[in-house]
């Protein structure tokens, strides 16, 4: 596996220990179809569905912030996987409506920062 991914996966992991800690219950991970991908599905405390996108980043002056990862055509394929789980598998799950958030995580070392931000 080479260094992307494995920082993919670090950063992801560390959103859903994040997000469990905030009282969010993980519903799933990386699900995936042909035209794009959500890192996570949770229910929040308040019982809204929320779709995560999360991105990573490493150093002390990454090149690119996570935030600047998210462009408009990512948050566009983003809003139609989550618009066909919300209208399918999730329909059930759906209690408040739901949501897209980003999750940031910025490393260096054995730190790392988390950035949440909610109903991109």
């Amino acid at each position: 596996m080479d260094k992307h991914i494995n920082l993919g996966k670090l950063g992801e992991d560390i959103a859903v220990q994040y997000l469990k800690k905030k009282g969010y219950k993980i519903i799933e991970r990386n699900y995936r179809k042909k035209w794009g991908e959500l890192d996570a599905i949770v229910l929040s405390p308040n019982k809204t569905l929320v779709f995560v996108e999360v991105k990573t980043v490493s150093g002390p002056m990454p090149q690119i912030r996570g935030e600047d990862q998210v462009t408009a055509s990512k948050l566009k394929k983003l809003r139609r996987v989550a618009e066909i789980y919300a209208n399918g598998e999730g329909e059930s799950l759906i209690k408040n409506g739901w949501r897209i958030d980003l999750i940031t995580i910025t490393t260096e070392k054995e730190s790392a920062r988390v950035r949440h931000y909610k109903n991109i």
